[in-house]
């Protein structure tokens, strides 16, 4: 796998009003079958700006041929997701990125002078990072590292 973070697309994340609707429209397209998202293991480092916020999204997703497809219907509570579907709508929220590992891919990123924005790990180091890339990328970037 190559080294730098924002390289193998994994999933397009779109944030969306209303879960079921949105996963019915893409069903009518003949877009099937949908899953909810994997949880996998508990994280043992979670850094999230509002963890109730966090533990309260729904997610589906859609394995593609190219990539997965997830929807994300935020709870009322505070967080991006929230604040990006108030202002923005519904919407591209973020692109996440397989790498072989989350440390050196964060670290990669922060050299670049992209800090992130919310991270978690797992006890076999799988897990994710967000990284605050809205303003230079149009878009939030991720990595992640499948269990």
């Amino acid at each position: 796998m190559n080294h730098q973070p924002f390289h193998h697309l994994h999933h397009v994340c779109i944030v969306v009003h209303d879960l079921d609707k949105a996963v019915a429209y893409y069903q009518s397209l003949g877009m099937g079958p949908w899953f909810d998202y994997p949880k996998g293991q508990p994280y043992v480092a979670f850094e999230v700006p509002n963890q109730a916020a966090s533990d309260s999204m729904r997610y589906k997703c859609l394995d593609l041929a190219n990539f997965q497809l997830q929807l994300c219907q935020p709870s009322l509570l505070d967080s991006p997701q929230r604040r990006f579907l108030d202002t923005h709508g519904e919407g591209v929220y973020h692109l996440g990125f397989e790498v072989a590992d989350c440390d050196e891919a964060e670290a990669h990123a922060r050299q670049a002078g992209v800090l992130p924005t919310a991270r978690g790990r797992r006890a076999d180091r799988s897990g994710f990072t967000y990284f605050d890339t809205r303003a230079g990328a149009g878009v939030v970037l991720e990595v992640r590292r499948t269990a």
